[in-house]
């Protein structure tokens, strides 16, 4: 018998099912993968969309039933969570480490289900033995931090570049510190700014704050801004953007876009992106899945596989020199070796 229609409830926040001319039969046997994004959302052309980008990806290659979670605020994280968990969902995907406290409880509660979070580290009660039926998806963010802030600091003309985070967390003091570290190795009086948009989720998303931010920092001289800090971070693009170019066609301020390859938003004002591989990340635990495989626990990704990296491609080739891109890919090889070391700001 073919399903004509399906209705879910609205109660569960997961939308309406889309179930073509698929049989119950069929559809039953199906591995069923939900997602909760935080509130920036999955069209913030960061953090959230390279989670979305990889789940889209696993739902064409595999035969897999996804359903996804806006939230809109932090209060509706859990019950979307546990709704998916109520109905089966064989792995429930959180994004961000501030999901942290809330899978801790509903993986608590829910041992038999598989569940992944993307920055985010889960203990069972003794607060020491990663929880087996969780996915624990960690980015060494200071390593490719360290080379973006290498570029910055060759392409700077007065000496002085911004970074604007989002939350003032240690998650993002991690981006800053490796920024600066990898500037400083560059030009050691290299002068950096540094503000964040709040303390609070909210901060995320204010792109408005972001460029307010960003504005201020160019006026104190900052010609390239790294941002960190999700949707917020789109208002620094909007800042570069009002200096324009100048004679030759260069832009006279930069950004260093973060986590997906934001090189293209605003193409020849995008110096390069820190790019994390959150879409592989997610690709390959739902990979997992499908192979009966899931493996719990942590899973680290740096340079060493291709976890963290700077984007470079048709927008932002013509930006960066021969002579800097081989220093970098030199330092790259060099951190991935032990010869340096990033200082990791959520270790210390």
């Amino acid at each position: 018998m073919k399903i004509i229609y399906c209705l879910l409830s609205a109660a569960l926040m997961l939308g309406t099912l889309s179930c073509g001319n698929m049989t119950a039969s069929d559809k039953d046997k199906r591995l069923k993968v939900g997602i909760v994004f935080d509130i920036g959302g999955k069209n913030d052309r960061s953090f959230n969309a390279a989670a979305w980008e990889g789940v889209q990806k696993a739902e064409k290659d595999f035969d897999i039933e996804l359903r996804d979670v806006e939230p809109g605020n932090p209060t509706s994280i859990e019950p979307a969570m546990r709704a998916f968990a109520e109905r089966k969902f064989d792995l429930i995907i959180g994004v961000g480490f501030a999901q942290g406290p809330i899978m801790q409880k509903v993986a608590t509660d829910y041992p038999d289900t598989k569940f992944a979070i993307i920055d985010g580290v889960i203990f069972e009660a003794d607060g020491k033995t990663p929880k087996q039926n969780v996915a624990s998806l960690v980015f060494r963010e200071h390593e490719g931090s360290y080379l973006v802030g290498m570029i910055a600091a060759e392409t700077s003309k007065t000496g002085t570049i911004g970074f604007v985070g989002g939350m003032d967390i240690p998650l993002i003091h991690r981006f800053a510190t490796g920024y600066k570290e990898g500037a400083q190795s560059i030009n050691p009086d290299i002068k950096v700014i540094q503000n964040y948009v709040g303390v609070t989720d909210h901060a995320w998303n204010n792109p408005g704050k972001g460029k307010e931010l960003s504005l201020a920092q160019i006026q104190k001289g900052a010609d390239v801004i790294f941002t960190a800090a999700g949707n917020s971070g789109l208002g620094a693009f909007d800042a570069v953007e009002q200096y324009g170019k100048d004679d030759k066609g260069m832009a006279n301020k930069f950004v260093i876009g973060v986590d997906s390859n934001q090189n293209g938003v605003k193409p020849g004002f995008v110096l390069t992106s820190m790019v994390k591989r959150v879409d592989n990340a997610v690709y390959d635990v739902v990979k997992q899945m499908t192979e009966g495989k899931f493996d719990g626990g942590f899973h680290v990704f740096g340079l060493d596989k291709d976890g963290v990296a700077f984007a470079l491609d048709k927008y932002n080739k013509p930006l960066i020199s021969e002579a800097t891109l081989k220093r970098v890919e030199i330092a790259k090889q060099k951190i991935v070796d032990g010869e340096i070391k990033v200082t990791d700001a959520m270790a210390n």
